[in-house]
């Protein structure tokens, strides 16, 4: 039986000079969903987030964004996870992704954390249980690992980049209500699944290994902070 969420994360670091990077698009994506549908953010100290309570789509849930810094973004997750005593399959954290290009937006259910930081340390607060929710917002790559740190965290994305994240940010509702209401599978196929007008006949992967792929997450995506 799907379980449906209590509580979506959104993950950057705190202060005016990270407010435009890309490490933030986490944050930014659930600061839209909360003015989208009205429910109001406010500081809670005692989970060190920025914290709302509301209805989205007839579902009852928490919004928040940690205050602290992306790698210790599982001290306000696991605060509040563990007062409220959710389980990590009621929790979606919003973040980004650098194995995914500006415009592309991908849900994960458990995994590997693809060397980033603030899920390492939500992880390791949820009791280093991986089965929390993921929603990969890409970013790109600035294509040297050595330039990762920088490309995320001081450099202002291109007025089209920031576009483009937006857009692919913004869920169709049957998407946002499946994924609302924990129908993974559904919300994988909705929102993975390219529209075609025909399909090739050499196309052999089906929606089900899409949505296999992408909970295990990808070989080779090892950068990010």
């Amino acid at each position: 039986m799907p379980t449906a969420l209590k509580l979506i994360a959104g993950l950057g670091n705190p202060g005016p000079q990270y407010e435009r990077t890309r490490h933030n698009v986490g944050a930014d994506w659930v600061r839209e969903l909360a003015r989208q549908f009205q429910i109001p953010l406010a500081l809670d100290s005692k989970f060190k987030a920025e914290v709302g309570r509301g209805t989205i789509l007839g579902h009852d849930l928490r919004l928040m964004i940690p205050i602290t810094y992306m790698n210790n973004s599982g001290e306000a997750v696991g605060a509040i996870a563990q007062f409220y005593k959710l389980s990590p399959q009621e929790i979606l954290i919003a973040h980004d992704e650098v194995a995914f290009e500006p415009g592309v937006v991908k849900l994960k259910n458990g995994g590997g954390e693809n060397g980033h930081n603030g899920l390492r340390s939500v992880r390791a607060r949820l009791a280093n249980q991986d089965g929390y929710n993921r929603l990969r917002i890409g970013v790109g790559h600035p294509g040297n690992k050595a330039l990762v740190n920088a490309y995320l965290t001081q450099q202002t994305p291109p007025q089209a980049e920031r576009e483009a994240v937006a857009a692919a940010g913004d869920l169709p509702r049957a998407v946002l209500e499946h994924v609302l209401a924990g129908n993974w599978q559904s919300a994988m196929t909705a929102l993975h699944t390219p529209e075609k007008t025909e399909i090739s006949p050499s196309a052999s992967t089906s929606s089900s290994q899409l949505i296999q792929n992408d909970t295990q997450g990808s070989k080779g995506e090892k950068d990010g902070i």
